[in-house]
This record gives structure tokens, C-alpha cells and sequence, in this order.
């Protein structure tokens, strides 16, 4: 949450400074580019902690419903509870 909470704050305060002047639409323009990747894959990591499909993303409120609910407790088909510190799961998806 706290990666699209940052993203929101930036988001908005570049759009209100493209007013003042064109170089921050440009600015604006390269930050949304910059962070497209990055926002589609916190989206699907999102999407796999409630055990769905990241297709799920193109659903525009069925997305919001899914990334405020809670995610399933113990291993889904995407992988380990990433919020279960005893999990000895994870250990095994970490890249060394």
C-alpha cells in the first residue's frame, strides 16, 4: 500500500505543477512512463496474495475490491504467505 500511496502523492502534486508551467507536464509525462512497470507489477503481486489471476487488474472495481481485502492465509498456487514469518516456504523464493 505504501508504494501506491507514494505514487498518488507525486502523481497529484506533478499534475497541479503542469499548470504552471510545460515542463513539468514533461516531467509528469516521464514519471508515469517510469512507473508503469513498477505499478502493473505491485498490481499482480496484489492480485496473487488474494489468490487471483493478475489479469484481475483490467477490472477496474473488482481490482479496488480485491486490493483492500485481506490476502488468503498459508501457500496459494502463486506461492507462500509473504505475511507468515514462520513460513520456511518463502526461504525458497528468495533470489541469493
Amino acid at each position: 500500500m505504501e508504494f501506491y500511496l507514494g505514487e498518488f502523492v507525486i502523481t497529484i502534486g506533478l499534475f497541479f505543477l503542469t499548470t504552471l508551467s510545460s515542463i513539468f507536464g514533461i516531467i509528469y509525462l516521464i514519471y508515469l512512463l517510469g512507473t508503469l512497470i513498477p505499478s502493473l507489477a505491485v498490481g499482480v503481486r496484489r492480485m496473487h496474495d488474494v489468490g487471483k489471476s493478475g489479469w484481475f487488474l483490467l477490472i477496474p472495481l473488482y481490482n479496488f475490491i480485491l486490493a483492500v481485502t485481506e490476502g488468503e492465509k498459508g501457500k496459494n498456487q502463486y506461492g507462500p504467505d509473504p505475511k507468515n514469518p514462520n513460513s520456511n516456504d518463502i526461504a525458497d523464493h528468495l533470489v541469493s
